[in-house]
């Protein structure tokens, strides 16, 4: 079976980022506008300098000549003005179609599932919404209307050059199939170049992204040559793909410029013989096709550059609508819009798995009354930390029924749902901002004033007014200032000032000091009073003090029960993880 030709041009793809100029029509129609009058503005000049030298200078006539001067500054003048517009106006137009997009882009990966995110590299998605965007905009900025403008100069051009003088003419077009040749050819190869360097550069971008952020580990297990020398050549393969393009251009671009200089030669060389010999060819017609020349040449030049922006503004679309055509996100087709939950939980009979035919969890089934604590436990792997995603519905469970006070998950609109439900994860997430941001997120509805009451009433406002600037103390990329303790503590805060019906925690206190121990034994005891409450716990106090214990196991709910009913169990996995793993800490 034949490969289906490959185009060079993508019509329908083109045809969809058409839609985005909508809001700006009237823009674009006036930029065409510009471009009409610049390519009309350009081929006049050299047809009025013709009649200029035959009617006045070959003649050696002064009377009538002024008012071709005058003319000819005025075409000058126009054209300098109708530049401006047009490149102004069309690299407005390309920025505020590629803000359109890149809002699309994002809010459409707010609503992305958390399994998309863990299958992406987080490297590529930020050049799709940074990096190739800029490339979009170049569509319009340096691609789509200067190859039209230029492609008008050429046939505007042709069409002078044609009434002035058909034989000249002649000379001229026989060489246009070589020079269009070359085009073509240089096109086609330089889309499969620019391809191949987008791809490097999203490969280097989560390559240079991943290394930095994991820059500590990198140096702790002293694997820095290593990783240069990964580097070095993931940056040759980048190298390599933009010699590619260089080397096209620097075949291409002399060719067309030999091109121009050997029709400029034969239109001299047949020009002038007419001229002397037979008449059937002006002076002035000589010097408008000398001018004529670059004129029709050079757009054709410039076209295969610009054609060069244009690719890499499809290929950058391309990939940014592949984003955009995802559909993996969890589909938000709830109708009951929850104020308050009383806290009832329900799982009934779920079954959920990240991968095709690897069952994570295996039709468990268990209830939480409002108001109660229960403690999840059990090996890693076990199934704790799916069970708190799947309530936040940041996955889809694969069969069973999930409920909150009685209501299906599934008819409750997911803002509603996410706002009623807050999570403190064992790996806190702080953004490059102040305390107070990273607790309220920017919500207009959450004071300082309440921030500072909430922080009192868990006992850590000491802790974060001795931090320079209090509140407003900046804790840099991923809360790099605050030591895990402290993170921690900013992650309950965060929590509690949003006054939810039921609290997760994924208790993690492991690693840090005792005094952070102490706070944050405090605040969970705080937080989670009269409030359904399920953690993930790592400390026996908290185990201790929970209503209810589940004990999973590879997916499955192995036991259930309060601390001392668990403990009775002869022979029990309960009993056996607590001999092993929290006895000891009992002890000490």
């Amino acid at each position: 079976m034949s490969k289906p030709k490959e185009q060079v041009f993508d019509i329908s793809l083109f045809k969809r980022l058409l839609i985005y100029i909508k809001p700006y029509k009237l823009i674009f129609f006036g930029v065409l506008f510009a471009v009409v009058l610049i390519a009309v503005s350009g081929a006049v000049r050299p047809k009025i300098l013709q009649v200029a030298i035959d009617n006045n200078i070959a003649t050696k006539t002064v009377e009538g000549f002024l008012p071709y001067v005058v003319v000819m500054g005025v075409m000058l003048l126009l054209e300098v003005v109708f530049q401006l517009l047009f490149i102004f106006y069309s690299g407005w137009l390309g920025q505020n179609v590629v803000k359109d997009v890149r809002v699309k882009l994002f809010n459409h990966l707010l609503s992305f599932k958390m399994q998309y995110y863990d299958n992406s590299s987080v490297g590529v998605l930020i050049t799709r919404a940074v990096t190739d965007m800029e490339r979009i905009a170049d569509i319009f900025g340096q691609g789509l209307f200067t190859i039209f403008r230029d492609l008008l100069t050429m046939i505007v051009v042709s069409v002078f050059m044609l009434f002035m003088n058909w034989k000249l003419s002649l000379i001229v077009f026989i060489m246009l199939p070589l020079v269009l040749y070359a085009t073509r050819v240089f096109q086609k190869y330089m889309k499969k170049a620019f391809e191949e360097v987008r791809t490097e550069v999203s490969n280097l971008n989560s390559f240079v992204q991943e290394r930095l952020t994991g820059m500590k580990i990198l140096q702790l297990f002293t694997r820095e040559e290593t990783e240069y020398k990964n580097f070095k050549e993931i940056n040759e393969r980048h190298k390599k793909g933009w010699l590619k393009t260089v080397w096209y251009n620097s075949i291409f671009f002399p060719i067309a410029e030999l091109s121009t200089s050997i029709t400029i030669g034969l239109v001299a060389w047949y020009g002038g013989l007419n001229v002397v010999l037979d008449k059937t060819a002006s002076e002035g017609d000589l010097v408008s096709f000398i001018m004529f020349i670059p004129m029709l040449f050079r757009p054709l030049r410039q076209i295969a550059d610009n054609f060069n922006t244009l690719q890499m503004g499809m290929v950058a679309a391309t990939r940014v609508f592949k984003v955009l055509e995802t559909t993996s996100h969890i589909d938000d087709t709830g109708t009951v819009e929850v104020q308050s939950f009383k806290g009832n939980i329900s799982f009934k009979n779920v079954y959920f798995s990240y991968i095709e035919d690897e069952i994570v969890l295996k039709g468990i089934s268990f209830d939480v009354k409002a108001g109660e604590t229960i403690a999840i436990v059990g090996a890693t792997g076990a199934g704790k930390s799916t069970i708190i995603n799947l309530l936040n519905r940041f996955y889809e469970i694969k069969d069973g029924v999930i409920e909150i006070d009685g209501i299906n998950i599934k008819d409750v609109t997911l803002s509603s749902l996410r706002t009623q439900i807050a999570v403190v994860l064992q790996d806190v997430f702080l953004f490059a901002d102040t305390i107070l941001s990273n607790i309220t997120l920017n919500n207009p509805e959450v004071t300082e004033a309440q921030v500072i009451q909430a922080a009192k009433d868990i006992g850590i406002h000491e802790f974060i007014a001795s931090l320079p600037e209090g509140y407003h103390y900046n804790v840099k990329e991923r809360g790099v200032m605050l030591s895990s303790g402290q993170r921690q503590l900013i992650s309950f805060l965060r929590a509690y000032v949003t006054n939810p019906s039921i609290l997760i925690l994924d208790e993690a206190t492991s690693s840090v000091d005792s005094y952070s121990e102490q706070l944050i034994q405090t605040a969970t005891d705080k937080i989670t009073k009269g409030r359904t409450s399920i953690i993930i716990a790592h400390r026996l106090a908290t185990i201790k003090k929970a209503d209810n214990i589940i004990v999973m196991d590879s997916g499955n709910i192995v036991e259930q029960g309060t601390h001392d009913e668990l403990l009775k169990k002869e022979n029990g996995y309960y009993k056996n993880l607590y001999e092993v793993q929290f006895l000891k800490e009992e002890i000490v």
